[in-house]
């Protein structure tokens, strides 16, 4: 698929501002939007937007489900103007930084408030679309409804704890657990079709403003998931539906004993089999919600490194062929030319490149990553190629502020030289430098505008507590801000 030279911002729907101590869907996202356009971008980009357990620190990346919408997401405000809820008690949260604990008992009662409401007083036209949603998406929608029912009931660390009649997923047992759970499993299908409602409002709203939402899919799924339960087949488990093999990858220069995910890794034979049938699912239902979308871990889909469920590091793992491009004809053959971006970062593989390439999915850049010394780096600006999107940060790495701080003096002044930089505003002149590089997709953190330092970061990879924390406040969306990122973009070709 052919991109246009475009621009814009990356910032999780969790980091906007708001009254229910984490962002949600309605007013602010629109307003963010609205900040977009006057800024002159054309893309906003976030994480995956499916359920958080905070069993996994919250991360957007281990999800209860690959296809479902995260209710804390859900903007309360929207269900009083229904009728549905009552104005809320909101506790003062803090304006910088998600209390998820706090957060979820709160928007918990809530949301429960809100489905006894829709319940008593949903006139016939909400009923009707309720029921029509749930028929168009029970192929997933039913599996995750009753998995979180369960996961409640049960209140176990996983699935793979609970008894065996639902563990196993005995017909007869899953019968009785929907009639005994069915309120709370209609509570969990309520949710997913508020948010589908909210989330498509947002989108047209984007639309109309001239804003595409860019999403972001994590390769593997969470071992603790609806997806890996209700769908044991399509990845290497035993018997016991313990996995077999987990995913990381090997010792590196970064780590000595490599990055172990712990993620089932998917039995590539059988969904080929099965002519890929989950994959293209979950593609449709991010083409549904989302005009481009970033594969995370790429190289996965060329090979894959899978490690023995016992080990403790990533030292004894092994490389194993994944699907290549008779995975990526399949899914073009169902839903045409894929609107893709892949994460092609670390070691990637002549062969990777290779399949990358066949299907024009432009790479990623990083400024962050650059040698600003070697004038042939991959990650410096000037070598971007055409085809490539580049970040002058990701959620994934420090704030821009921040990794400039932590270059040697050397660097900075071969980065000075290269930026042209003058003044003590160094992150727009980087910022500037992505923007006019070659790239046909050029992204930064809200944050690298603001001139944020490394205590903003949204994520530190290698840590399980404080990150996915972040939250911008509302006094941020500043109109200066907005004219000179604006300006930047006219002078750079973008939009």
């Amino acid at each position: 698929m052919s991109f246009e030279r475009q621009s814009g911002v990356f910032l999780h729907v969790s980091s906007l501002s708001g009254p229910d101590g984490i962002g949600t869907l309605g007013e602010p996202a629109h307003e963010f939007v609205e900040y977009l356009e006057t800024a002159e971008q054309s893309l906003w980009q976030t994480c995956p937007i499916g359920p958080t357990d905070p069993r996994q620190g919250n991360s957007p990346y281990s999800s209860f489900s690959a296809r479902a919408g995260n209710p804390l997401f859900i903007e309360l405000d929207a269900l009083v103007e229904e009728g549905w809820l009552d104005d809320p008690d909101r506790p003062d949260f803090d304006d910088r930084e998600v209390e998820y604990e706090r957060v979820m008992a709160f928007k918990r009662e809530a949301l429960r408030d809100a489905f006894e409401g829709f319940s008593d007083v949903a006139d016939p036209d909400d009923l009707t679309a309720f029921e029509s949603f749930c028929e168009e998406n029970a192929e997933w929608l039913d599996d995750y409804a009753l998995f979180r029912a369960l996961d409640d009931h049960f209140d176990a660390d996983t699935w793979l704890d609970w008894p065996d009649g639902a563990k196993f997923r005995d017909p007869d047992a899953l019968e009785r657990y929907r009639e005994q759970l069915a309120r709370d499993v209609r509570f969990r299908q309520f949710l997913q079709w508020v948010f589908d409602r909210q989330w498509a409002e947002l989108r047209e709203h984007a639309h109309e403003h001239g804003i595409e939402l860019v999403g972001d899919m994590a390769i593997y799924v969470g071992t603790n998931s609806a997806d890996v339960w209700a769908n044991p087949e399509i990845f290497k488990l035993d018997e016991e539906r313990e996995p077999i093999y987990v995913s990381g990858v090997p010792p590196d220069d970064f780590s000595d004993t490599g990055q172990l995910w712990g993620t089932p890794v998917y039995d590539w034979e059988t969904l080929a089999d099965r002519e890929y049938d989950w994959w293209i699912q979950r593609f449709a239902g991010l083409l549904d919600r989302f005009d481009v979308f970033r594969i995370d871990h790429f190289k996965g889909f060329e090979s894959y490194y899978q490690v023995p469920a016992e080990e403790d590091t990533a030292m004894n793992g092994e490389w194993v062929s994944g699907p290549g491009r008779d995975f990526f004809e399949a899914v073009r053959e169902r839903l045409g030319d894929l609107p893709i971006v892949v994460e092609d970062l670390g070691e990637v593989t002549d062969a990777t490149r290779a399949l990358r390439d066949a299907f024009g999915f432009p790479g990623m850049r990083v400024a962050g990553m650059a040698d600003w010394c070697d004038d042939d780096h991959t990650h410096h600006p000037a070598n971007y190629d055409d085809d490539s999107v580049a970040y002058a940060s990701t959620h994934d790495t420090s704030t821009t502020p921040g990794w400039y701080e932590d270059l040697s003096e050397t660097q900075k002044q071969c980065l000075h030289s290269v930026v042209d930089h003058e003044g003590d505003e160094v992150h727009w002149d980087i910022i500037e430098a992505v923007w006019a590089s070659p790239a046909i997709i050029t992204l930064a953190q809200f944050q690298d505008f603001l001139g944020l330092g490394d205590e903003h970061r949204f994520n530190l990879p290698g840590t399980a507590t404080g990150n996915w924390k972040w939250r911008m406040r509302r006094s941020e969306l500043d109109p200066a801000v907005a004219e000179r990122l604006a300006d930047v973009t006219r002078r750079t070709d973008r939009r």
